[in-house]
């Protein structure tokens, strides 16, 4: 591609016109509240987090990855029945994500959010999904808007800094500890374990792992 190339795709990018999409398919939802559910999953490409047990390392760098049109990305979205598009990554709030939710919206979909928080709020979301990580803290802005809070375990110590984030996030926010799939046989039992004794806390499984589906 031209540099002129380059100049128009990064503007487009950062006028919410255009995003670097990694990957986009109808699925089920595996996890969190709406786990069971249809929907179309919407990965965009381009993180500045970077967590050691990430599975989709290759979202990471978005200049490997096609960029879409707000419009292509809605209709190839549309063409399928369910009508809950999950925005994901990578990082999506590197990105400013109101072009694209105000055309899902405009197209009948609930719109929803799995981040880190590391970055200010964009776009109307029906539910925000926060996972914060260690390398990059998220911003008190997003835990105070976040509907669920899902702490992936990685080490026993991670416990403690759920409860650190747990602190910061509104009182009807959903807790959740879901373990890092390669620790199941470790820590699982740690966590059944902990909400035994922390009610207020519920396990999110991964399970489309299970059901072995994208």
């Amino acid at each position: 591609m031209s540099t002129k190339g380059k100049a128009i795709y990064t503007e487009a990018i950062k006028a919410g016109k255009a995003y670097p999409i990694m990957e986009a398919f109808y699925t089920l939802q595996g996890e969190g509240k709406f786990a069971g559910h249809a929907a179309y999953f919407i990965r965009l490409a381009g993180c500045d987090v970077g967590c050691v047990w990430c599975d989709v390392k290759e979202s990471w760098d978005a200049e490997q990855h096609p960029v879409l049109s707000t419009e292509e990305i809605v209709q190839q979205a549309a063409s399928y029945p369910g009508r809950m598009a999950v925005v994901t990554g990578g990082e999506p709030l590197m990105y400013n994500c109101a072009p694209l939710t105000a055309a899902l919206h405009a197209d009948g979909f609930q719109t929803n959010i799995e981040t880190s928080g590391a970055h200010p709020i964009s776009g109307d979301w029906d539910w925000i999904t926060l996972s914060p990580k260690k390398f990059k803290a998220p911003l008190a802005e997003v835990c105070a808007v976040a509907h669920e809070l899902k702490v992936v375990i990685f080490h026993k110590s991670d416990f403690a800094w759920a409860e650190e984030h747990a602190a910061k996030v509104g009182k009807d926010c959903k807790l959740l500890l879901q373990v890092e799939w390669g620790k199941s046989a470790e820590l699982l039992p740690m966590i059944i374990e902990y909400v035994k004794e922390n009610p207020q806390w519920q396990i999110s499984l991964q399970t489309h792992k299970y059901m072995d589906i994208p």
